[in-house]
């Protein structure tokens, strides 16, 4: 069978022929068809059967049948490189229509993906996180979606999208087509394909979990300290052209990337602490040809398509069955042939029979090797009976150590506050320690004789009623100007005498009735011209320079009330 025998447009047809493919795969042979003709699908298929064919042809013959506005199609996958590779394989396919494709995943800056969304998309790569991110910014809109695919299902349970996956299914609308990817079918993965799903077509190319066949799997006995040198060996051989090589950890993946390079063999490392530039930079270089040895973990496992990987190295066995699969599913695609080789310590025995079991097969083993395994001592245990695995103690002391590093060092002790210094008292001015010393600091001074007006005493009770009011009364009596000094002093001229009868008058205090003073006329200037009313004119009222007036006594031999000795005597005593 052909790719014209499954009824896919010329323009695809011709798409396909430049990027060489000439039959159909089983999954695509079996799933164009159905999903060209609407049908919702299941399929079911290892990595690197072709599965992103099987479904981008007929999403990009349904959407170039007739024309529309927005994302018309939405295609969720876990993993940033899986997306990324989606998109690289639909600008190719899409080469002879006018259907423009974009995608956005996490890690990097939004605005660029916001700006070519903004520019209209037909078909949507995406992660979960950045989907709903964008979602919730009213960038991404999913109201005319018509198609959406959901690849790697399996990884999205493995790597805890599941609930995420939930939320964006109500986000689409009810009628849409659905085209459901998966390695591996585990049964909480089987729920959401019944909810998801209406009268599928099931597609299953290969039993379940099951290998490619075309694989050489090899396993070898080694103690973990020898590890990094059986690998060393086995990739320094011509027959090598290129391995992937997966670790437990992410500091596990730095260590053996950077061993393989004390070595002589050129690697790099690639995991989630990494940038997305630093990845894919790293991927680039490893496809190049320019990096021999590519460190990753598990989240390499899903979404690398490297035409013609000879070697894939289980560095640390998978704590997930069926995570081997995805693993060893990196070589060995389309067609070609590869070999997957698997090291083994006394800690990793448990997880060696749960892959043996998921084969149905045991694993071949090598025997012949210049490390064979010698330590056989029994697993330490926590207090729980968990067994402690050492790959996860030593990634922990490495990111304390890391951590502490990037702090500087041990954490230095919080700085001591500095002493706090007395406030400097006023020139002058002595703080009252106690109420009755600070009431007789404010005290009005007697008399230094007796007099019949104040009683005979000196030393005056600092808690009188008449006191207290005294003390009060001079701390609300407004106070003179401070003095100039001499040298800053203006020297005026003397003040003519016109000007100085027209100060006199506005300074002095006009007369009341009740004084039984004769009225005084105003002085009349030298000009004619009658002084300015008090109050009227701006800037009245103030002494030169804009400051206050000073205070002139009144007189005809009246006390202000500040003035008076206590404010319990009367206010106005007559000199008589």
């Amino acid at each position: 069978m052909t790719f014209q025998d499954l009824g896919l447009k010329a323009p695809i047809l011709k798409a396909l022929a430049e990027q060489g493919y000439e039959r159909p795969s089983p999954i695509q042979e079996k799933a164009i068809p159905p999903a060209l003709a609407g049908r919702d699908v299941l399929g079911c298929a290892q990595t690197g059967t072709g599965k992103t064919c099987a479904f981008s042809a007929p999403i990009l013959q349904r959407l170039s049948a007739r024309r529309g506005r927005g994302i018309r199609a939405l295609i969720l996958t876990p993993t940033r490189e899986l997306a990324l590779q989606i998109q690289e394989n639909l600008a190719a396919y899409s080469r002879h229509l006018p259907l423009r494709s974009a995608v956005i995943f996490g890690g990097v800056g939004q605005n660029p993906q916001v700006e070519q969304l903004k520019k209209g998309v037909d078909i949507l790569v995406a992660t979960p996180g950045r989907l709903g991110d964008l979602y919730h910014q009213k960038f991404v809109d999913l109201s005319r979606l018509e198609i959406f695919v959901l690849d790697e299902a399996d990884r999205m349970l493995d790597m805890g999208f599941i609930h995420d996956v939930r939320r964006i299914l109500g986000w689409l609308p009810k009628k849409k087509q659905t085209l459901f990817f998966s390695a591996t079918m585990p049964p909480e993965v089987q729920g959401l394909v019944d909810s998801l799903l209406t009268d599928p077509v099931k597609v299953a190319v290969d039993p379940v979990s099951s290998p490619v066949e075309v694989i050489d799997q090899q396993l070898y006995y080694v103690d973990r300290g020898n590890k990094s040198k059986l690998l060393a060996s086995l990739i320094g051989v011509p027959q090598v052209k290129n391995a992937l090589v997966f670790t437990r950890t992410k500091h596990g993946a730095n260590k053996v990337a950077g061993e393989l390079n004390k070595a002589g063999i050129p690697a790099a490392a690639i995991h989630g602490n990494k940038s997305q530039t630093a990845r894919q930079q790293a991927l680039a270089d490893f496809k190049s040809g320019k990096v021999r040895a590519l460190v990753a973990t598990d989240i390499a496992a899903r979404g690398l398509d490297i035409e013609e990987l000879s070697h894939v190295f289980n560095y640390n066995l998978p704590d997930v069955p069926e995570t081997y699969v995805h693993r060893i599913g990196r070589t060995g695609r389309a067609g070609h042939g590869g070999t997957a080789i698997s090291f083994c310590d006394v800690n990793e025995k448990d997880e060696l029979k749960s892959i043996e079991a998921l084969l149905g097969k045991a694993l071949p083993v090598v025997e012949e090797h210049p490390w064979p395994m010698a330590v056989l001592e029994p697993l330490p245990r926590d207090k729980k009976g968990r067994i402690v695995n050492p790959e996860d103690a030593e990634a922990r002391a490495a990111a304390k150590e890391k951590r502490r590093q990037r702090d500087g060092g041990a954490k230095a002790a919080p700085k001591a506050a500095p002493p706090a210094q007395p406030k400097k008292p006023r020139r002058g001015v002595r703080n009252s320690a106690t109420l009755e010393e600070a009431l007789t600091a404010t005290a009005p001074t007697r008399p230094a004789v007796p007099d019949p007006a104040f009683g005979d005493f000196r030393k005056p009770d600092p808690l009188a009623s008449d006191t207290i009011m005294d003390a009060t009364a001079r701390l609300l009596a407004p106070r003179k100007p401070l003095a100039r000094p001499e040298g800053e002093r203006r020297r005026d001229k003397a003040p003519q005498p016109e000007a100085a009868s027209r100060k006199e008058g506005k300074g002095r205090r006009q007369p009341r009735k009740q004084d039984n003073l004769p009225a005084e006329k105003p002085a009349k200037s030298s000009r004619g011209t009658p002084p300015a009313r008090e109050g009227k004119k701006r800037g009245a009222g103030r002494g030169r320079g804009g400051r206050p007036p000073e205070i002139t006594l009144r007189s005809n031999g009246q006390k202000d009330s500040t003035e008076q000795p206590s404010l319990m005597k009367p206010y106005y005593l007559s000199d008589n």
